[in-house]
């Protein structure tokens, strides 16, 4: 059985998916990813500039069906785009942490947008906890990341407190491994 009759046996077509108000897939707004998805993820997650031939052989599929399944990828959102990862130290920003941030609860929604605007934040999560922002910060050093913090996180309206835990070390993740 093809890749295409697979998802299309469980499916119906490619634009009729479970109702997750009726329970077929609680949460999923998508239809869910198969095993073909998620190693087509992983190849592109190592390499994202890989052609589609190649990720085709690699995948053991039709060069039709990577096209299709990477065009469906990325209209239903779960590619987002494609760029370069970058050494955080080699690029020059050797010192990383992360703050946790305690805000008043009436700020939160404008904070986001605040934060984003902070030379060297990286990332940025609103979370559930003792805290309630969670951000990465890259540096080139100590000095910076302490203006970061003192000069311009903690002037912020609606800032209470913040927590800066220094990274010593990354490793890689393997969410699609």
């Amino acid at each position: 059985m093809s890749d295409k009759q697979s998802f299309l046996g469980v499916y119906g077509d490619q634009t009729s998916f479970p109702d997750p108000a009726q329970g077929a897939h609680p949460g999923r707004t998508v239809a869910p990813l198969d095993d073909i998805d998620r190693a087509m993820l992983a190849e592109l997650s190592a390499d994202g500039r890989l052609a589609v031939r190649a990720l085709a052989e690699r995948l053991h599929i039709s060069r039709t069906n990577a096209y299709a399944r990477l065009e469906r990828l990325m209209a239903e959102g779960v590619i987002t785009g494609f760029g370069a990862r970058i050494d955080p130290r080699r690029a020059g920003l050797g010192t990383s942490a992360y703050i946790m941030v305690t805000v008043e609860q009436t700020s939160w929604r404008t904070m986001a947008t605040d934060l984003h605007e902070i030379p060297y934040v990286d990332h940025v999560a609103l979370v559930g906890g003792d805290f309630d922002i969670l951000l990465l910060v890259r540096t080139p050093d100590n000095t910076t990341l302490r203006d970061v913090v003192l000069e311009r996180l903690q002037a912020l309206d609606g800032v209470r407190s913040t927590r800066t835990w220094l990274i010593f070390e990354e490793l890689p993740g393997s969410v699609l491994a």
